[in-house]
């Protein structure tokens, strides 16, 4: 899909190809899961480049500036998704605590919310997958994103509610439901509503209780009226208990639960018992990590089935496969002994048969299960505690550090990866060229990347990253227990892949992992900062399959301790300002609000052992991806970085509202340019976007300009006259506004 989009949004392949693509790809994974033995196939979720935009164009919630600018089709969903000239993209942001970004659907007051012509694609799914299973003892599920889900997820416009919204989403299920029997027929035999919602700590309020149970009560009437059994499946954590009272009472067929995130979820389940009317989906095999957890599955599972009658209980995986790579078999170069231990989505499936069978062929109670949450962490020694402080506050440090003009600019980190790059990046992997052919290429690039950073003007220079092909693989293939994949992708948003690292043993670094680089970077800028780039340790840990026997605090610690090693090498060979990224800071983050502070104390502490070794004259700079940081604020500000970056341009300057009126004081750099969408932003586009930074509330003279993100995905020809109407947008704030 990923090669597909990219042709077509290059005008390289029509709308018939790329839908030929998506076709085969879907019927692939359709033949994987039969072939798999699995007796229900769930599809629907299957995507050109968001699920959850797809719903919202399927129901009608379309941005309103799309309307107006009269786009349909895939015109109107990749504008949503992508931008154009004079038309931002949606905002984005994580998928609950995972690392897939979804769209945020924004519903205009007037919205006409129903059924449009894109719930044929979501039919056609359905129908192709049913041919595929034709004849086989396999059935086909419709996935479908849940009513009160959805519309949790949407930016609502008032007057328009969260109740008015549902309730005309509900509406719209109802019809659907009549236009998939109408489309399959009986080949369509459940429809399975994905409920995430369902975990997090709103889901006990009243009003959310009251939000399901009108929402289900419509829609299972619907669907007996059209012969079809109705799965809520939940999913990334356990359920509080008050939620799982009122779940259970829903008037469904089956609930699916995640036994392999949070905890207390088979606890529950065990105090509380099941009904008996119901069919219960154990999501015992774990969808979120790729070890082969099935002594672990086949032991929860004979546990609930002393409390579950055999006939009613469904073998699932915990989640969608989507965030595992997809066959383990494509790694050739993996060691046995690992490979043995791992399982990716096509042997997921296989365990999930397995277990099934197995379980249920044995009379024996299994006792204690291990869930990755449930492991507990080491206590801190005091000799980490003492290393957690930079020695002087923030107020002391600043005027020590480097002199920069009003409204400095900068950029994030990386610069367009061109093919040659790759191409050789590719070559010395193989060991067709040498280690002095390599660095030759790369020092020229580096070289490239600051002469271009002097010609526009930039303030402050980053390398470029010319050597990574991506930011935690670079480190990783640096440090001991960590290994690396050849096929392993997995999708991040649209057309974006990420190759996660596995840890398998205790992390240490082996050398020096980016001076090198850094010194002929600084050689060539000769007295303007070059930045030290580096990615934090929460983020390595979190963008990476972590393992199941150690707390994910103590490997966060074993990953500083690496990365504040680099911090002080750096340092030494004279950089003034380094950067350390935590764009996965919020993922992971526990789901319920109580739960929160627990994963933060040690993801800030893992932050500041990485970052506290650093002089007070040396700058400590942290970048931050889309994200919500309403109920987070506070402990960004304890990590204490001297500036923080994030991405800003898509959400309308929200985030430095909430920094502001929390009384954030450190040095800020909000994006104020989309790196994810191809348009050119004009000067006249960019000084507007840094002017209405003034109604933020934060300290003008603490305020950095740079782009949203790195610009590794943008092309040269984006990239050059982007960063000069920015810069330029810079000096002309500079002269209209003198911060205090």
């Amino acid at each position: 899909m990923k090669e597909a989009l990219e042709k077509y949004w290059g005008k390289k392949i029509n709308e018939d190809e790329l839908l030929a693509t998506y076709k085969s790809v879907l019927e692939q994974g359709v033949k994987d899961q039969m072939e798999a033995g699995i007796q229900v196939i769930g599809v629907g979720d299957h995507t050109l480049y968001d699920h959850v935009l797809d719903w919202a164009e399927r129901f009608g919630l379309t941005s309103k500036r799309v309307k107006e600018a009269g786009l349909t089709g895939l015109d109107a969903y990749f504008t949503q998704a992508r931008g154009r000239d004079g038309i931002p993209a949606l905002d984005m942001t994580k998928y609950f605590d995972s690392n897939y970004h979804n769209m945020v659907p924004e519903v205009p007051a007037d919205a006409k919310v129903q059924l449009t012509s894109e719930v044929k694609r979501f039919t056609s799914m359905l129908s192709w997958a049913s041919a595929v299973v034709e004849g086989s003892s396999s059935s086909v599920a419709a996935v479908v994103l849940g009513p009160v889900t959805l519309a949790k997820l949407c930016k609502v416009e008032a007057p328009l509610t969260f109740d008015g919204l549902l309730s005309s989403l509900v509406g719209c299920y109802v019809s659907l439901l009549g236009e998939v029997k109408k489309a399959c027929g009986g080949k369509v035999c459940e429809v399975q509503f994905h409920e995430p919602w369902l975990v997090k700590t709103d889901a006990k309020t009243a009003s959310t209780r009251a939000a399901y149970e009108k929402a289900y009560a419509a829609i299972a009437e619907a669907a007996a009226a059209h012969g079809f059994t109705v799965n809520v499946a939940v999913h990334f954590d356990s359920v509080d208990a008050e939620v799982y009272e009122y779940l259970v009472k829903l008037p469904v067929q089956r609930i699916t639960l995640d036994f392999c995130r949070g905890t207390g979820m088979l606890e529950t389940v065990e105090k509380a018992g099941f009904p008996q009317d119901k069919q219960l989906g154990a999501g015992v095999v774990d969808g979120r990590n790729i070890w082969k957890n099935k002594q672990d599955a086949l032991a929860m599972v004979q546990r609930l089935l002393a409390v579950v009658d055999a006939e009613r209980v469904v073998v699932s995986p915990s989640c969608s496969l989507q965030y595992v790579p997809y066959d383990v078999r494509f790694e050739t170069n993996m060691p046995e002994t690992l490979k043995e231990k791992v399982a990716f989505a096509v042997q997921k499936l296989a365990v999930v048969v397995d277990v099934a069978k197995e379980a249920k062929a044995t009379k024996e109670t299994a006792g204690a299960v291990k869930i990755e949450d449930n492991v507990s962490a080491a206590p801190m020694s005091e000799e980490v505690k003492k290393m957690l402080s930079r020695g002087e506050d923030f107020s002391t440090r600043r005027a020590k550090q480097i002199k920069v003009p009003a409204f400095p600019t900068t950029t994030i980190g990386s610069f367009p990866q061109t093919a040659e790059l790759r191409k050789i990046r590719l070559a010395f992997k193989q060991k067709k060229v040498s280690e002095e052919e390599y660095n030759k290429v790369i020092d020229e690039e580096i070289e490239r990347v600051i002469k271009a950073q002097a010609d526009i003007g930039l303030d402050v220079f980053v390398h470029g990253e010319p050597e990574r092909s991506d930011m935690v693989e670079h480190f990783g293939v640096k440090l001991e227990g960590m290994a690396f994949t050849q096929h392993g992708w997995v999708q991040s948003y649209g057309s974006r892949y990420v190759r996660p690292p596995i840890i398998y043993d205790t992390i240490k670094r082996k050398e020096a992992m980016t001076v090198r680089e850094f010194k002929v970077a600084q050689k060539a800028a000769g007295d303007v900062p070059v930045k030290g780039m580096l990615t934090g340790p929460v983020t390595i840990l979190n963008w990476s399959f972590c393992r199941t026997d150690v707390s994910r605090a103590s490997q966060a610690l074993e990953v500083a301790a690496a990365i504040r090693e680099e911090v002080k090498d750096l340092e030494d060979a004279g950089c003034r300002v380094i950067q350390v990224d935590e764009a996965a800071l919020r993922e992971r983050m526990p789901l319920k609000t109580e739960d929160a502070p627990k994963y933060m104390d040690w993801a800030v502490k893992a932050f500041r052992y990485s970052t506290a070794v650093a002089k007070p004259s040396t700058q400590i700079v942290t970048h931050m991806c889309y994200s919500s940081f309403e109920d987070i604020v506070k402990f960004i500000d304890e990590m204490d970085a001297d500036v923080l970056t994030i991405e800003n341009s898509r959400s309308g300057n929200e985030m430095l509202s909430v920094l502001a009126d929390y009384g954030y004081s450190k040095d800020v750099g909000p994006g104020v340019y989309d790196i994810h969408s191809p348009v050119i932003p004009t000067q006249e586009q960019l000084v507007q976007q840094v002017d209405r930074l003034k109604a933020s509330g934060l300290d003008l003279a603490r305020i950095w300009v740079n782009p949203d993100c790195g610009l590794k995905t943008r092309k040269w020809d984006e990239v050059v006259p982007s960063l000069t109407n920015m810069v330029a947008a810079a000096k002309a704030m500079r002269e209209m506004i003198t911060p205090a």
